[in-house]
């Protein structure tokens, strides 16, 4: 023992193995353990125990420790629980050799066997191939090694044999040949044919004459046919149980000795009792060996009752069995159920639902008469039987390892009962006479709860619980007499309640997470606090509260505690569980839960009890509260350290849910529940004065009231009137019977806390923007709800005492209110949306449709949709799809290359009634992490313009033609891939190994995919005859001899018209036959928008579009406004504080440009708010805000499309000469329309500054001559334009007169490019220019803010209606 201080360190620092030993791998690691302590010179460990010589015993027991942890970290988790108690390397290293190692192992043998005559190669190599058998051959010459000795070559090919027999069994017989197995020695084969043979047959109905000491359940023979599936599966000590009695089949008797349950063939007495008897097991009709068992036969089981029922023989505690007259109980692995022939043991007995009686070895029936329960100290063991003439008390292994869900280690002298989740030793019991006797354990009593005082002190100190957890807290006070409290009929009397609901708790930690906000309280706290909010992990129950001065810190809140779950405890949330409260639903509170995999559970509308654990939990917080502060006087402005003592102090409190566990002891089953001892809340406290500027006359102390305990350090919080300040000290002394408040006294002088420390996570949540809220906690009395806006900052400290908020009801406190008055209902805003929505113009089909496309939900997360079968399945036949196209190979990740992510993306596919069709998964790649020139190069693809789209549909209105639609299936999926891509798994299928998809096809997402898509549909639509438009590429179009065929393609959507049905009819043919197509119906729903056809025309809308975005917005119960900006409000970039989230103000003015394609009366404003998308800032954001007002008050607006008898080209131009203040650019507005319908409209800030109105006029009329000229090409396309030239309307003289006068000068030659264009066009006869009065002009909603009224009467002019208006 005597190394070298450099050997020393080697030896302690050294690596045992990488190669953890799981059982069957033990030959490979114990080589790896016997060469890593061999190069140490430390093999001797293993083989010697503990030196005699004193001087090197310390040394010794230092390295065998640390032998010890290496054996021990180099065990699966399996296989350590097997060796954990040991107490010695060698011990450790025995019993791994007993247990895995043996040179006889017929087990791993016959495996080995197995695996190479199955063993076939597959999709392996060679070499792959070779090494698999080579090993299994290496492995089998250890079991079995060559050798000259004939006996043992004889040995090895008996083993072959028994193992090839045994290998071929039925199913059935897999009970016998594990115990074949598992024999110490291995039979012959010819006696292994015999014990199977035997088996089999005593499966079938033969009985063996011996029994273990097993009992099981009889049914009355009447009753066999109904309750088989009872038999043999409740049993008594021994063993499994035997078949019962009674049922049509004959008891097998011996012509030889004349006993049953076996025949001539099989008695012992003849044949002689077989070596393997010692090893049998019985088998019932349902059960399966699973251990050995011992033997006893009849008369020694008689002779063992006998001494058992002796009272002498039990008062010297020699008996082997102990009576059930005595209370002490046998643990007995071989039992099946707890049973006692004693009833003053059992509580709550009741009778057996149906006749039965438990029959042991010797034949004796013993009737089961009651089942109840027994209850000890810490213990209770339910469904235990009673037998009146059953002489033992018998706890079955089983059940209590079940039951309790704990493992028993059984040792020598004793045996322990082990929680398997908190590991603390729950139970145990004690050997003797080769029994182990049950023993309950005493629950420690926590250093801080050891005390003398009086049960009323304790009662004040712990926050005044039920008498019944005072004396479970406090132990020692179990004898007392309860007392009447005064305080706690004040705090906690409360109005007869309803049953409480049976909840489960979760079986792990933050499984789900319950929450709810508190407030606003009336009396505002001192540190500025009007709210709580409460987080409650569902497993434990433990709370965490969290005090706020403003609903809007909820975010940042709960991503605190969040963090600090995840850190400290190493935890995934999985689901958490709330009200409706806007502060919950609000997008960026949605997006941090789904962007981590967190599903968000909310309540039904008006449905509290669906998160009553969250709900209920702010009563006893609040009892607890009040009585802290009732009993001690302290002013209502400490409300908020009172919430946070009695949150600490009701985490330690037992719970009936948690059968009699704190919540602090279920999550922290190792730490002590007080750090500090605890004190009467609000009592007199004395803080120790550390002031370095101190003298010797100044006061040693601090007069302080006491508020509670800290959580990062171990002292108290107490706080200092006189010098507005905070202590947190261990040196504090208390008077707990003096309150620091008399109940005359004043109330503190208001002042701002420092964040204190508190029992649990921190108080004060950081500051974050106040959210617009559609829901709120509203008063008894009903008060408007203005919503607050975005831009509102956040309350200041100073200001925490005024309160904006609606008068409350005459009372106290808003503490002393029941909850709910407090909370009353939850009611929605004064502008509910039903009044601004209808559905009561629109035809019962089109109504149901609508409602469906309200109706629709779509998954966040891939987890969410797999956690759903619809969506799951939908999953599912993407990726067969996928599949049989061969879009990728499965490969190894290649070094040194790019791999590019995929995502899942969610949609509904609808039949044209509204009904849901399919629920539709589709793939899609991350394309924005591909690299140019490396695995992507062109990537132009041509999609239909918007406006394309309505021309057709104003066409289609005024020549009364069909709109039909078509869907295409996995469109991507068709194109070919040029390049070489490589792509992440799917998310949620993802194959073992360092696998990634190397692409064939084209796939959604990938920057390539368009293209390669839309070269691919328009070869095959221009091989059916079909032209594609010059003026949009998308659009292809067919002249046959009865009309024309019209086709737009946006991506993967279709819209086919024309006046040739027949034409049409062949088109969609044509196309299901080249791609795997979906027929739609009539236009109904086509990119978010709603189409709705009638007599009149035909309606485009994004409704349920608009509604989405007041819904992500909170702004749904906004109160709505007449305009979309307000008159002559001027936006400067440089005026105004930032907005937090940028982000979130460029998603949203997004949203708002996709929505103009049928709102043409928010153009402007939208193209003012999106000139600042690179620094926005609070009245940027205002702006913004006033747009989502203005929809509220027409969610449904869109454009009505008529037939006016003619396809005449119109166009109206105008320009709001240096309308923008921070640059003096000029405004160009215009609108054109086809057949009296509104086809194409624009608002957009010139480029340049325009020196004259003239000028700004001329420009915009050049843009209007472009777009004028387009749809001319358009409609000539398709022999639709008419004869004459288009008029473009201006309301500028000076202009026009430009536009028709040849002579150039001064005021012309900057803009001399677009005078010869547009004058061009004049010359031609293709634009005229006529006048119209400004009063007339409709593109004035185009350039700049109007009033109410003119927006309405541009608005019916532009054709701009809403069919949902409820009047």
């Amino acid at each position: 023992m005597g190394d070298t201080k450099d050997s020393q360190d080697s030896f302690f620092f050294g690596s045992m193995t990488s190669t953890k030993l799981k059982g069957s791998n033990y030959l490979q690691w114990s080589r790896a353990v016997i060469v890593f302590l061999t190069s140490r010179g430390k093999e001797s460990y293993l083989t010697t125990t503990k030196p005699t010589d004193a001087t090197k015993i310390s040394t010794w027991i230092k390295e065998d420790a640390q032998i010890m942890t290496w054996l021990w970290n180099s065990l699966e988790p399996d296989v350590f629980n097997n060796v954990s108690y040991l107490e010695s390397s060698k011990d450790i290293w025995d019993t791994l050799h007993l247990m895995y190692s043996s040179e006889e192992n017929i087990t791993r043998i016959h495996e080995l066997y197995q695996d190479m005559f199955s063993l076939q190669q597959g999709d392996r190599s060679i070499e792959e191939y070779f090494s698999l058998l080579q090993g299994m051959w290496d492995e089998l010459n250890v079991y079995q090694p060559l050798s000259t000795d004939l006996q043992k070559q004889q040995k090895y090919r008996e083993e072959f044999r028994v193992a090839k027999f045994l290998s071929g069994l039925k199913p059935d017989l897999n009970s016998i040949r594990s115990q074949i197995l598992s024999g110490k020695d291995i039979p012959t084969v010819r006696e292994t044919y015999a014990r199977v043979r035997r088996a089999a047959i005593s499966s079938s109905g033969v009985k063996d004459e011996r029994s273990a000491l097993v009992g099981h359940y009889d049914t009355p023979q009447g009753e066999r046919g109904d309750h088989n599936s009872r038999r043999g599966t409740h049993n008594g000590r021994g063993g499994r149980g035997g078949r019962s009695g009674g049922g049509g089949r004959g008891l097998k008797k011996c012509t030889h000795c004349g006993r049953t349950n076996h025949t001539v063939d099989f008695c012992w007495k003849l044949h002689g009792k077989p070596a393997w008897a010692n090893h049998a097991t019985v088998d019932g009709d349902n059960s399966t060996p699973s251990e050995e068992q011992v033997l006893i036969s009849k008369a020694e089981y008689d002779s063992i009752l006998q001494r058992a029922s002796s009272s002498s023989m039990v008062a010297s505690g020699n008996t082997c069995l102990h009576s059930s007259s005595s209370p002490s109980w046998v643990i007995d692995s071989g039992a099946s159920d707890h049973m006692t022939g004693n009833s003053s043991l059992l509580s709550n007995i009741s009778d057996p639902c149906s006749p039965f009686s438990v029959t042991v070895a010797n034949g004796t029936k013993t009737p089961v008469q009651g089942i109840g329960t027994v209850s000890t100290p810490n213990l209770t063991f339910s469904n235990v039987l009673y037998l009146p003439e059953f002489p033992f008390n018998l706890l079955s292994v089983h059940k209590l390892t079940v039951a309790l869900h704990c493992s028993i280690a059984f040792f020598p002298s004793y045996c322990v009962f082990q929680d398997l989740k908190t590991k603390r030793m729950i139970g145990g019991g004690f050997e003797k006479d080769g029994l182990y006797y049950f023993r309950p354990f005493h629950t420690s009593i926590p250093s801080a709860l050891r005390s003398s005082v009086s049960p009323y002190q304790w009662h004040c100190r712990l926050g005044h619980p039920s008498f019944l957890n005072l004396q479970k807290l406090v132990p020692s006070l179990s004898d007392f007499s309860s007392f009447n409290c005064e305080t706690c009929e004040l705090s906690k009397h409360h109005r007869a309640t309803f049953k409480l609901r049976n909840d489960e708790p979760c079986l792990h930690p933050f499984e789900l997470v319950h929450s709810d906000v508190w407030g606003p309280a009336r009396t505002t706290g001192l540190c500025g606090a009007r709210y709580f909010v409460t987080f409650i992990d569902d497993h434990s129950r433990l709370t965490w509260v969290y005090v706020l001065k403003d609903r809007s810190q909820l975010f940042a809140t709960f991503q605190t505690f969040y963090a600090e779950i995840s850190n400290q405890f190493n935890a995934k949330l999985l689901a958490f569980r709330t009200d409706n409260a806007r502060e919950y639903t609000e997008s960026s509170f949605q997006e941090f839960l789904t962007s981590r995999g967190i599903i968000h559970q909310t309540s039904c509308v008006r449905t509290p009890q669906q998160n009553g654990i969250a709900e209920r939990k702010n009563g006893p917080i609040l009892a607890i509260a009040r009585a802290l502060m009732l009993q001690m006087h302290v002013p209502k402005s400490f409300w908020a350290d009172a919430v946070l003592t009695a949150t600490y102090l009701l985490n330690r409190m037992p719970s009936r849910v948690l059968k009699g566990k704190s919540p602090f002891e279920i999550l922290f089953a190792d730490k002590s529940p007080f750090s500090v001892p605890l004190k009467v809340f609000g009592c007199v406290s004395f803080v120790h004065n550390l002031n370095p500027s101190r003298d010797k006359l100044d006061p040693r102390a601090h007069k302080c009231i006491f508020l509670g305990y800290s959580r990062t350090q171990k002292g108290y919080r107490c706080y200092s009137p006189s010098l507005q300040k905070h202590f947190v000290s261990a040196d504090v002394t208390f008077f707990e019977d003096v309150p620091y408040y008399s109940p005359q006294g004043g109330q503190l002088q208001e002042s701002i806390l420092s964040s204190p420390v508190i029992p649990t996570p921190i108080p004060f949540a950081p500051q974050a923007p106040p959210i617009s809220q559609v829901y709120v906690r509203r008063r008894h009395q009903d008060a408007p709800l203005v919503p607050p806006q975005v831009e509102s900052p956040p309350l200041p400290p100073s200001s925490a005492s005024t309160s904006a908020d609606p008068p409350l009801p005459q009372s106290t406190s808003d503490l002393d209110l029941p909850i709910a008055l407090r909370k009353s209902k939850r009611t929605c805003t004064d502008h509910p949306i039903s009044n601004f929505v209808s559905f009561d113009h629109l035809s019962s089909s089109f109504k149901a449709f609508s409602l469906s496309v309200s109706s629709i939900v779509v998954p966040k997360s891939y987890r969410e949709a797999l956690s759903h079968p619809g969506w799951r399945k939908a999953m599912e036949e993407e990726m067969h799809a996928l599949d049989l196209n061969h879009t990728w190979d499965l490969v190894h990740k290649p070094a040194g290359t790019s791999i590019v992510g995929c995502r899942w993306v969610f949609t509904v596919k609808q039949n044209p009634n509204g009904s849901v069709d399919r629920l539709k998964a589709r793939l899609v790649a991350k394309g924005f992490t591909q690299t140019y020139g490396l695995d992507y190069t062109e990537t132009f693809s041509p999609v239909a313009k918007l406006n394309s789209i309505r021309i057709i549909i104003s066409l289609a209105a005024n020549l009364d033609w069909p709109l039909h639609q078509l869907d295409v299936k996995n469109a991507f999926l068709h194109g070919d891939l040029n390049e070489t891509v490589y792509m992440a798994q799917p998310p949620g299928f993802e194959s073992k190994g360092e696998y990634v998809c190397h692409l064939k096809k084209s796939i959604y997402g990938l920057k390539q995919s368009p293209r390669a898509w839309f070269d691919k549909f328009s070869k095959a639509v221009v091989s059916h005859g079909m032209t594609r438009s010059q003026a949009d590429h998308s659009v292809f179009f067919k002249k046959t001899k009865t009309g024309i065929v019209i086709l737009v393609v946006y991506v993967d959507d279709i819209v086919i018209t024309g006046s040739d049905k027949e034409g049409i009819q062949i088109l969609i043919n044509h196309l299901s036959s080249s791609f795997l197509t979906k027929y739609l119906g009539k236009l109904r729903y086509f990119l978010g928008i709603e189409v709705a056809r009638s007599k009149a025309g035909i309606s485009l809308s994004q409704r349920k579009y608009t509604l989405d975005i007041l819904q992500d917005t909170g702004y749904l119960g906004s109160k709505p406004v007449a305009t979309p900006m307000e008159s002559n409000l001027k936006l400067m970039p440089d005026e105004g504080e930032f907005i937090d989230d940028p982000d979130t103000y460029r998603r949203l003015v997004g949203k708002l440009i996709y929505l103009t394609i049928t709102r043409p009366d928010i153009s402007y404003a939208v193209s003012v708010v999106s000139q600042f998308m690179t620094n926005p800032r609070v009245p940027h954001m205002n702006a913004v805000i006033r747009i989502l007002k203005y929809l509220k008050n027409a969610p449904g607006r869109g454009l009505f499309y008529r037939s006016s008898g003619h396809l005449r080209i119109e166009g109206y131009t105008d320009a709001d000469w240096a309308g923008s203040p921070s640059d003096r650019k000029s405004t160009t507005g215009y609108c054109t329309f086809i057949g009296g319908n509104l086809v194409t409209w624009r608002s957009k800030k010139q480029s340049v500054v325009a020196r004259s109105s003239a000028e700004a006029e001329y420009r915009a009329m050049a843009h209007s001559t472009c777009e004028l000229t387009w749809l001319r090409t358009v409609l000539q396309e398709f022999g639709l334009l008419t004869q004459g030239p288009t008029p473009l309307y201006c309301d500028n003289q000076a202009a026009i007169h430009i536009a028709s006068n040849p002579v150039f000068h001064e005021r012309t030659k900057h803009i001399e490019v677009d005078c010869h264009f547009i004058r061009s066009k004049v010359e031609s006869k293709d634009i005229i220019t006529p006048f119209v009065p400004s009063g007339s002009q409709l593109a004035d909603i185009f350039t700049k803010a109007l009033p109410k009224n003119a927006i309405d009467s541009i608005c019916s002019k532009l054709g701009v209606i809403d069919i949902y208006s409820p009047a």
